[in-house]
């Protein structure tokens, strides 16, 4: 089967136009989807995903090294998770410590999940899932971030514990919460220890994906804030002195929508240079944008418009240097990217793939590999992960 779907994807490169790169093939069987890529401080890219066989999930990673990607590893399976095209699990590696995440139901509700972590020493052996809240609501918990800290990892998440009512949690609240969604972050250890916890926000758009960023002043939490007013624009909370600061917007879409877009921002940092790229469609202008701040978060330059036609956002960013940062987003069923500099200058667009504008095709993603940039997404027709590698001069 495996063989197939190596062969599948090396077909689809051949046949396919619209690729600027030729495709690499994921050891992903049919079946797969939410691609999600991480590398480690030695340079060391991973790429995990979710591989699904009837009523059976499991999450899979794999390394990649001299230019393909290795055996894939399980890290859990279970038939009662909550596999979602916009909350899909992570994976970060700190000093040959691992962790990841997924979502797992609580409850009948179709929004009652819980956020489970595993922890490995050696990327091989997994500890068995613990949840990382101990609300013991059957509420929503997700769109998480993984975050190497020091020894330890920092992780973030939405946490729907206020928004059910005691009594009330086999009830459908997703369209019409009783309470808020809120971001909540934690320290654990290498072995899965909780250190600390923290409430960031008590009131936050449902169900756009969270990011983080380790800057030299600590870490940082970026996601997409709710206002009494609807307003969903893009905040910002740092860690500093053991504390975080009171969250304040990024920059002033102005943003009123009474949903929620499902369309986080990413971020990446260098120091204490932060470039953070998100979309909104304020004005009912659909525009994905990047922001650059060189005082950790604190202070930020104006936004600068990324896209070059109608987009529908699925943004991720990395950055080259402390002045520019390769941002990847979507127009229609095309993947874009293209080289953003500080001082406002840009390059080329750049298509990187074609795929599809449907939700299960997921949010690409991009991470730096030395001199290359690694791209994986979610072949919605084949059902499976690909991926590419761009030289990051030809940005």
């Amino acid at each position: 089967m495996m063989r197939c779907v190596l062969i599948m994807a090396l077909l689809i490169t051949a046949c396919s136009a619209k690729d600027e790169f030729a495709v690499i093939p994921v050891p992903a069987q049919i079946g797969s989807a939410e691609p999600f890529l991480f590398t480690d401080e030695d340079g060391q890219v991973y790429l995990s995903w979710v591989a699904k066989t009837d009523s059976l999930s499991s999450l899979k990673y794999s390394k990649f090294a001299e230019g393909k990607w290795l055996e894939p590893v399980r890290i859990a399976s279970g038939k009662n998770w909550f596999v979602n095209w916009a909350d899909y699990p992570m994976l970060a590696v700190n000093k040959n410590n691992f962790v990841a995440h997924f979502l797992e139901k609580s409850g009948d509700d179709t929004f009652a999940y819980d956020v489970k972590l595993s922890t490995s020493a050696d990327g091989n052996k997994w500890s068995t899932p613990f949840v990382i809240h101990d609300d013991g609501k059957q509420a929503e918990h997700g769109f998480v971030s993984l975050l190497p800290y020091g020894d330890n990892f920092m992780v973030a998440w939405l946490d729907g514990r206020n928004t059910v009512m005691e009594g009330m949690e086999n009830i459908d609240h997703h369209d019409g919460h009783h309470g808020e969604m809120t971001l909540r972050a934690a320290i654990i250890n290498a072995a899965g220890n909780k250190i600390s916890e923290w409430e960031l926000d008590p009131r936050t758009c449902d169900c756009c994906q969270t990011t983080t960023a380790l800057t030299s002043n600590g870490p940082v939490v970026i996601y997409r804030d709710r206002s009494e007013e609807e307003i969903r624009d893009i905040f910002i909370t740092r860690f500093v002195d053991n504390e975080w600061t009171k969250p304040q917007a990024v920059y002033a879409d102005n943003w009123k929508i009474a949903g929620c877009p499902v369309n986080g921002p990413r971020a990446d940092a260098i120091g204490n240079a932060v470039a953070i790229a998100w979309f909104t469609a304020a004005n009912n202008q659909p525009t994905v944008k990047i922001i650059f701040s060189t005082t950790g978060g604190e202070t930020f330059s104006q936004p600068i418009q990324v896209n070059t036609d109608e987009t529908i956002g699925r943004v991720d960013v990395v950055m080259l240097n402390s002045n520019s940062a390769v941002v990847s987003w979507m127009e229609a069923s095309t993947i874009k990217a293209m080289r953003i500099n500080s001082d406002g200058s840009k390059g080329n667009p750049i298509t990187i793939a074609s795929t599809s504008e449907a939700r299960s095709s997921g949010f690409p993603q991009i991470t730096r590999a030395g001199d290359k940039l690694v791209f994986a997404w979610t072949n919605d027709l084949q059902k499976t992960i690909l991926s590419t590698v761009v030289d990051v001069h030809t940005f």
